[in-house]
């Protein structure tokens, strides 16, 4: 079947040398202009491939909807201090309340108080619950975030990324992505 790809449809889930995603979240994807490139370049091998293909005068090729690095990429040891990652190393949820709307960050110790931007110090919190906070000290608020902040591993970040798996999931990507889903027999 050969069809008319838009660019934003048929992503290839790319895996690292070893099978795994790079990365779960955001989930490491790849256009299907860039898979194809990287088939040309030979840079990855063809694990799954959609029924659709690609068409050029010469050529003809199924769009690629899994491809696996040729050459292992070492994984980052240390995860950048983003405001992305605090969200995510605290599951996108407030640590104060629990909510999942309208998040943004608090200091535990304001930088008021000598508090610094750093993994130990800086938890996910929604708006309310950071205005009612304010510049207090959390003994002063009684607000104390349900987690202690910490520095997360990669290991950490991709194991809560598999608790947010994306709106859409190719059937071939299934056996490449250990979510926290019941098993079928």
């Amino acid at each position: 079947m050969t069809i008319a790809v838009s660019p934003s449809s048929l992503p290839a889930l790319v895996l690292n040398a070893d099978y795994r995603p790079l990365s779960y979240y955001p989930l490491s994807l790849w256009s299907w202009q860039d898979a194809i490139k990287a088939v040309f370049l030979d840079r990855v091998n063809i694990i799954a491939e959609y029924d659709h293909s690609v068409c050029s005068p010469s050529f003809s090729m199924r769009v690629p909807s899994v491809v696996s690095l040729k050459s292992y990429v070492q994984p980052t040891r240390n995860p950048a201090f983003t405001r992305f990652n605090v969200f995510l190393r605290d599951r996108f949820q407030c640590q104060y309340c629990g909510t999942h709307d309208d998040l943004t960050f608090d200091h535990v110790i304001p930088r008021a108080h000598g508090g610094e931007t750093t993994w130990e110090n800086v938890v996910a919190a929604c708006s309310p619950c950071n205005l009612r906070k304010g510049s207090k000290l959390p003994r002063q608020a009684q607000m104390f975030p349900s987690q202690k902040p910490y520095r997360p591993t990669v290991h950490d970040l991709h194991n809560n990324g598999r608790l947010f798996p994306p709106n859409y999931l190719h059937d071939s990507w299934i056996d490449y992505l250990y979510w926290d889903s019941e098993l079928q027999p």
